[in-house]
């Protein structure tokens, strides 16, 4: 599941290719309902009960020499994720793991699972172990339209098992098999990392991946465009013609590709320096002091694409570069490969700035393939006007002009966007809003600017209608934010108090008691929000039922509390365990006593309707 941080830099990058090619605002997608939203299930009494997890999931093992069988009974109307499954060994080596496919199940948060129904069993050779050894098995499950356990953890001990080559024998079942090391496992976890195998057909299979190689490719082109890419197309045109030969169009599109692929491995390369580094300091970068020093870098980094400096390598480098590049014959693929490498550095110094942010971007996924395969993109949408321009042999060279000078400014515009990105997680909501209307103004009154010098015609009439519709709504957006911070609606209607409700976050069980009695004394009853970040209907809750009006006209009068049990450390299973809570979500109400009302605890999503009804149970008690 993707992170927020991700999600909101693939949306700028968007805005931005859509303003550089179309120069119209995108709008954002509505919220759709997730699979909770349906009405399969709905809390009615006589419904059966909901099991405890280890009766929804019956756990079994078997050991026979150095082949360990694991398995689940799955009850009807429960389902556990394939992709959740996690292994860890302790006093023991394992081997090839043989993971069997599961059903497609689709939701509009995880996106595209295979699951498992009522039985599944997972082989794993076992390469040494000595006797009492473990294999931790950690596996996620849900119900179907209620709620989702947490991760839950079984051991499944073994005997002595000499060292042996951990290959699986006999009959398996179809699937993925990781051998050797490769075990699914927790990212936080030192001993067991995810498999390079699990990785991929993860992202493969999601969105995540696909939209963030098309954004890539597209923020390539964009670079293509900039003034100091211009010099490469000569330099390429001239380098497949080699020492006067006539080329044939299959020829010099070869010697294009390869010149392209010197420039895309080396920035791939790169990308994939920054991508390990990012996986060992990725939690580092959360940290607001990392976040401040990171907004202002992208701040600088933005004055370059306005002209106040240039960024370049040392004179005496680039000399010596050019010296080289000199030096290489065209036509010889090794050589042509080197201009693609030495070109990028050497022709193109005012990319580095945005290239250092999308490496920073990179760096914060922490995943080394998308870290690889998005710098890949990228520098092949730069290549992809080089690859016209080479197999052309320059007749199609584009003619440098003014245009070029205000797509760089527009990247300048776009690395302040992400300074604000990374500055509003620790901004309050509003001075994020505010900035973001500033931006949008900025931005588009300088197209507007740009648009009044071109030539008076239809063209520049319809662009500049688009120009000021687009100005009315970055005014109407932060005028918009002002009102809603102060409980307005805007003008033009009737002039209500929206009331917002936040919540306050506790970690542990004393914190509750103590929340808890504090709420007794004023008379008010509490209610607790169990989250964790794999939640489906956690999620839901937020998007469609806090933000309902009548929901939070009522939350007004409750203490609202929210305790993330996302990391399920031993903090969170004891506040989970004293409750026994089952799975998420679940809503723990205390009446204005401070006494605990389990008949009025809620598990799985409530629409809002329903949920209001709810609230007014407790307020009344």
């Amino acid at each position: 599941m993707e992170t927020r941080n991700q999600a909101t830099m693939k949306k700028l990058v968007t805005l931005a290719i859509s303003l550089i090619f179309t120069s119209l605002l995108l709008t954002p997608l509505a919220h759709s309902e997730g699979i909770f939203s349906s009405n399969k299930f709905d809390f009615l009494k006589g419904e059966p009960k909901l099991m405890p997890v280890d009766e929804a999931f019956v756990f079994d093992f078997k050991q026979e020499d150095e082949r360990l069988t694991v398995s689940w009974v799955i009850a009807d109307g429960y389902y556990m994720y394939r992709d959740k499954l996690k292994f860890e060994a302790d006093g023991a080596k394992l081997g090839e793991i043989s993971i069997p496919q599961g059903k497609d199940h689709t939701d509009d948060y995880f996106g595209k699972q295979e699951v498992y129904y009522s039985y599944v069993e997972i082989p794993i050779a076992i390469r040494e172990a000595i006797e009492g050894g473990t294999v931790n098995v950690t596996f996620m499950g849900c119900a179907e339209g209620k709620l989702c356990f947490p991760p839950t953890k079984k051991t499944a001990l073994l005997s002595k098992v000499e060292a042996n080559d951990g290959l699986l024998t006999g009959e398996l079942p179809t699937g993925e098999k990781l051998v050797d090391t490769q075990v699914i496992a927790d990212s936080t976890s030192s001993q067991a990392p995810i498999t390079q195998q699990d990785s991929l057909s993860q992202m493969l299979s999601g969105d995540s991946l696909l939209w963030t190689l098309v954004i890539f490719f597209g923020l390539g082109i964009g670079l293509a465009l900039t003034p100091c890419v211009f010099p490469m197309y000569p330099i390429l045109s001239g380098i497949i013609v080699g020492q006067g030969k006539k080329l044939s169009t299959a020829k010099a599109f070869s010697l294009s590709m390869v010149y392209v692929q010197g420039m895309a491995i080396t920035y791939s390369l790169l990308g994939l320096v920054v991508a390990s580094a990012g996986m060992k300091y990725q939690a580092a970068l959360q940290h607001p002091a990392v976040l401040i020093v990171l907004a202002i870098l992208f701040f600088v980094l933005s004055l370059s694409m306005f002209g106040l400096y240039e960024l370049k390598l040392p004179n005496k480098w680039q000399e010596k570069m050019n010296k080289f590049s000199n030096n290489q014959k065209g036509g010889n693929v090794i050589g042509v490969f080197m201009m693609g490498v030495i070109s990028g550095l050497v022709a193109s110094p005012c990319t580095t700035a945005p290239l250092s942010g999308a490496l920073m971007y990179v760096a914060q996924t922490g995943d080394l393939l998308q870290g690889f395969l998005a710098l890949y993109v990228l520098s092949m949408g730069m290549g992809l006007p080089l690859l016209i321009i080479g197999t052309s042999g320059g007749k199609l060279l584009p003619r440098a002009g003014h245009w070029m000078d205000v797509i760089k400014t527009v990247f300048g515009f776009l690395l302040i966007a992400v300074s604000i990105v990374m500055i509003g997680r620790i901004w309050p909501g509003l001075v994020s809003d505010i900035f973001w209307s500033i931006w949008g103004v900025t931005l588009v009154g300088y197209l507007m600017h740009q648009n009044k010098l071109t030539e008076f015609n239809w063209k520049q009439t319809t662009r500049a209608v688009l120009l000021t519709l687009m100005l009315l709504a970055s005014f109407s957006y932060g005028f918009q934010a002002v009102m809603t911070h102060l409980g307005h609606q805007g003008p033009g209607a009737s002039i209500v108090s929206e009331q917002h409700i936040s919540h306050q976050r506790i970690k542990s069980l004393d914190d509750l008691n103590a929340e808890v009695a504090k709420a007794a004394a004023q008379g008010k009853p509490v209610m607790l929000d169990l989250y964790a970040d794999w939640c489906v209907a956690c999620k839901e809750f937020e998007a469609i039922t806090f933000k309902d009006p009548q929901v939070q006209a009522r939350l007004a009068n409750i203490v609202f509390l929210q305790a993330d049990v996302t990391k399920n450390d031993a903090i969170d299973i004891e506040l989970l365990e004293h409750y026994d809570v089952l799975g998420l979500p679940t809503l723990l109400m205390f009446d204005a006593s401070g006494q605990s009302r389990d008949d009025l605890r809620v598990t799985g999503f409530m629409k809002p309707a329903a949920f209001s009804k709810h609230l007014d149970i407790l307020l009344s008690q």
